[in-house]
């Protein structure tokens, strides 16, 4: 195929999302060459739940790689991928999927629910050992007890269950295995304090529907059609994401990576979660490296949407009016602070107490990012953290932006970003096996804020 002198060396990422899909060709220095995405619609399992469509998903894969492997312009030396977590891929002896993807928003049975928790939680350890808060089928080992016990005939033919990320690595080199970024991401399966799969795994026989763990940052070399390429196991994309920013910098951080949910993620937190943290939304995630990543999560994307909404209704503005509307602090310095922020602070607030769209926005943004302090406050406290980078939407709002540098005045804060960062993590989780060159330096772009609402370049 394309693999002759002259043309430039590539590694080939297949990035998918729940809604987009793409693709992505990122040369030795980290620069995206070439993309394409594409978005399909979802399907009903059978109970009539939506769902991926996984045989579209699997044809997807197949064309893309092909189509981006036969590129002339562009030599690919390894092929990696990125996808969203807790989801499974049930295979069967013969390698052939033999039920939906199930969603992770698919509703977990009440009754399988107090079955369980009165057999492996009734000292109520079981959040805290694996780094899990209930979250019903976002657990994904759960989906795994929910098929023994309500599709038991089709849980027995199941000969391996695949997270996504594995999956589409195993429709490549036909091997299969389990990575821990997709094990570390609140599937309920991994005991954190004994680095090894819970005790419930083992005795529910569901240990040995999981593949055995391959190092994140290992390749199989794969023979398509004539050529060699190293080929990766695959990462969750929350893990993925924050490669680039481990790869960058070594002074211990914190990264808030805000869109519908902002995730704060401490690599550099290692104390055992607390049930009051658990409480709180707390969790941990476990880096490519094997790490433990502890995360705090609040829906403040989702909460700046809806307020928004309600914003431009009451003021007959356009719904993304707030993109126009300038940090103001003397404004900020005559509202409310919330002494106890609670996310949905400004939802109580009634609107016609504001003049006008202006001082309304400043409240919601000083109401979410109160919020958003206590949050973030749960995973850095006490810990060596120097820095908070912020990326995603919210790093693009300057309201944003100032105020969390208000509210963390012994800190650095930076808006950064890093082009299609999960792409560029799992080419980066891999980087030993196909790029020669050093690490470029400029992986993140930073912008610095500092609390009294100015702000340069970094």
């Amino acid at each position: 195929m394309n693999q002759g002198p002259g043309r430039q060396p590539v590694i080939a990422v297949l990035d998918i999302g729940k809604t987009n899909k793409k693709l992505f060709l990122i040369d030795e220095h980290y620069r995206i060459v070439w993309e394409n995405n594409c978005r399909f619609p979802e399907i009903s399992d059978e109970d009539g739940d939506a769902c991926e469509d996984v045989q579209a998903l699997t044809q997807w894969a197949h064309t893309s790689l092909q189509q981006m492997l036969a590129i002339p312009q562009y030599r690919v030396k390894a092929i990696n991928f990125s996808t969203y977590g807790a989801s499974f891929v049930l295979i069967n002896e013969a390698g052939r999927v033999i039920a939906p993807l199930y969603s992770y928003l698919k509703p977990f049975p009440g009754d399988l629910q107090a079955k369980f928790f009165a057999q492996y939680n009734n000292d109520e350890a079981l959040p805290g050992i694996t780094a899990s808060p209930w979250l019903g089928s976002l657990n994904s080992g759960l989906q795994l007890y929910r098929l023994k016990y309500k599709k038991t005939q089709l849980f027995n033919e199941v000969k391996y269950a695949l997270h996504l990320p594995q999956y589409i690595s195993y429709l490549v080199t036909g091997h299969a295995c389990t990575d821990i970024t997709s094990i570390g991401c609140h599937t309920m399966l991994w005991n954190f304090r004994e680095h090894r799969y819970h005790t419930w795994v083992q005795q529910e026989g569901i240990a040995d529907k999981l593949p055995p763990i391959c190092p994140s940052d290992s390749v199989r070399p794969v023979t398509l059609q004539g050529a060699v390429y190293q080929v990766g196991a695959g990462l969750h994309d929350s893990s993925a994401a924050l490669i680039p920013y481990l790869a960058s910098f070594t002074e211990p951080f914190a990264l808030i990576s805000t869109g519908t949910w902002c995730i704060t993620l401490n690599p550099f937190n290692n104390s055992p979660l607390t049930t009051a943290e658990l409480e709180q939304d707390c969790l941990c995630y476990l880096a490519y490296q094997g790490k433990p990543v502890k995360a705090s999560r609040l829906f403040a994307g989702n909460e700046h949407e809806v307020q928004t909404k309600r914003l431009a209704a009451h003021f007959q503005v356009a719904q993304d009016y707030y993109r126009q509307v300038e940090f103001d602090p003397l404004l900020i310095r005559r509202l409310q602070t919330t002494i106890a922020p609670a996310l949905t602070q400004f939802a109580a607030r009634p609107l016609a107490a504001f003049p006008d769209y202006e001082t309304a926005y400043h409240q919601l943004m000083l109401d979410l990012v109160g919020a958003q302090q206590r949050s973030t406050r749960l995973v850095i406290n006490n810990t060596a953290v120097k820095r908070i980078f912020v990326d995603g939407g919210f790093s693009k709002n300057p309201l944003y932006m100032h105020l969390l540098a208000a509210a963390f005045p012994h800190l650095e804060v930076y808006a950064a970003s890093v082009a299609q960062a999960t792409a560029v993590g799992a080419a980066l989780a891999i980087h030993a096996h196909w790029n020669t060159r050093n690490l470029p330096g400029d992986l993140v772009e930073l912008k610095y804020y500092k609390a009294e609402g100015t702000k340069h370049e970094a």
